[in-house]
């Protein structure tokens, strides 16, 4: 976003957190921005960021991954260990220093991959610790919920892991941004390849988790896999809280599917996959076609839950240890040096969105939130992964390449079990701002809060 269209758009102040009264609207200049009062402007000599992960609940393996790679970020903004990607990436301002010379501490919360406790907890990171940026999650629900109140309190949200198109469709907020991509992203990506290889005349049947990701992940695949000839047989709703999934596995046998698609995460999706795997799924001919098994969003420790199941397997992930640019190569190697294994995707993910956050700030010359959301709106950068990312202004979503990736039939090692079957350009899984999956909502003003 430009100068002049920031001040345009202004700076609406709308209040601090519920119960402690709404304060009359103010409008702040750019210029004025780093000046202004703020939420938890950090006046001492450190600043406290908040890690809001599930270390609970059916996510909670992606969780203490993510603490991991959050421990790790602030080791390198302090200029503890290698640094990482600090060396990698395209923006020079961050020296090892802390940010804007205060030594960064952290707290940590468990979401519970509950809503309510998700909110809970980021309501006392920065009302009770200080937290002036609030970062986490490893499922949609939690992260839009989140991320509405960290609008209320006026402190930056930086996303963690949520695929959900509503992240940054209607629930998107101005004072969120989301590092990670989205369901109709991975299924503009996956859509080519699966009638590639499996063709388009297929029946497809899905399971899906039920609540926000769930469903905008059912939604874009099944889209996307219509439009290039695929029929669908049945959608069906399974509880987030569910382990079991044989009751919802056995129907699809009668149904004249020959595709069971899964729209399920982390634990879910290792049950269901294995489920499917026990009913015999793999081994039947249906329709004279072999029975395929597709998983949207994959992710390294998914596939180390579900073993030799995921064999074949093709899905989308957001980044894989395996890349070979420079910043990934540099990421692994600090992560596997301090915890002694590759990294996961959701690790990726939050190590960068802690860099970002950082190196908008520094950029900015102020933690005040409206200052960081006009570095960050339109902010293109390189040297994370993934090469060239951008920071769409109009929603906060980052668009940049996304890998289609499929499960090893032989892997060498219990880490080696996805490989890249091919890295989909920005270019083809960039929409329009008005794009139907994502109408419904409006970025609004950022708040800087109290």
């Amino acid at each position: 976003m430009t100068k002049s269209n920031f001040t345009r758009r202004g700076m609406l102040k709308t209040g601090a957190l519920a119960g402690s009264g709404l304060a009359l609207p103010t409008i702040f200049t750019a210029q004025s921005a780093a000046a202004a009062s703020f939420t938890n402007d950090p006046t001492g000599s450190t600043v406290t960021l908040g890690f809001n992960v599930p270390q609970s609940g059916p996510y909670a393996d992606e969780g203490a991954d993510e603490l991991r790679a959050y421990q790790l970020a602030v080791e390198h903004l302090n200029g503890e260990g290698d640094g990482g990607m600090l060396s990698t990436f395209s923006s020079k301002v961050l020296e090892g220093n802390g940010i804007l010379g205060k030594k960064v501490q952290f707290v940590t919360g468990d979401t519970q991959t509950k809503s309510d406790a998700a909110r809970a907890s980021a309501k006392s990171m920065i009302e009770k610790d200080g937290a002036v940026m609030i970062t986490g999650g490893s499922s949609s629900g939690v992260a839009i919920a989140v991320q509405g109140l960290c609008q209320e309190a006026g402190v930056i949200f930086m996303a963690g892991l949520t695929h959900s198109n509503d992240t940054t469709g209607k629930d998107k907020k101005a004072n969120g941004f989301r590092h990670f991509f989205n369901a109709y992203m991975s299924a503009a990506a996956l859509a080519p390849v699966l009638a590639a290889r499996y063709g388009t005349d297929r029946k497809a049947y899905h399971l899906t988790a039920d609540y926000t990701w769930g469903w905008t992940q059912e939604e874009s695949i099944a889209s996307a896999t219509e439009a290039l000839g695929w029929s669908t047989v049945n959608k069906v709703r399974t509880p987030l809280a569910s382990t079991d999934f044989s009751s919802y596995i056995a129907p699809v046998l009668n149904s004249g599917a020959d595709v069971l698609i899964l729209n399920h995460y982390g634990g879910n999706m290792v049950n269901s996959l294995t489920n499917a795997v026990q009913f015999g799924l793999r081994d039947k001919m249906v329709n004279n076609k072999n029975f395929e098994i597709i998983v949207p969003l994959y992710s390294r420790l998914m596939a180390r839950g579900a073993g030799k199941n995921v064999a074949g397997i093709l899905g989308s992930t957001n980044w894989h240890w395996s890349l070979q640019d420079a910043g990934s190569k540099a990421f692994v190697q600090s992560f596997g040096m301090r915890w002694g294994f590759p990294p996961s995707q959701a690790a990726h993910t939050v190590y960068c969105q802690t860099l970002l956050y950082a190196d908008a700030v520094t950029r900015a010359g102020s933690f005040n939130p409206c200052a960081v959301g006009e570095a960050l709106e339109g902010y293109e950068f390189d040297g994370l992964g993934n090469g060239k990312t951008l920071y769409r202004a109009d929603d906060h979503q980052c668009f940049k390449d996304v890998l289609v990736v499929k499960g090893k039939e032989n892997p060498d090692n219990e880490f080696d079990l996805l490989e890249v079957v091919e890295v989909t350009p920005a270019a083809q899984v960039t929409y329009a701002p008005d794009h139907p999956m994502f109408a419904g909502g409006a970025l609004g003003e950022c708040n800087p809060g109290a």
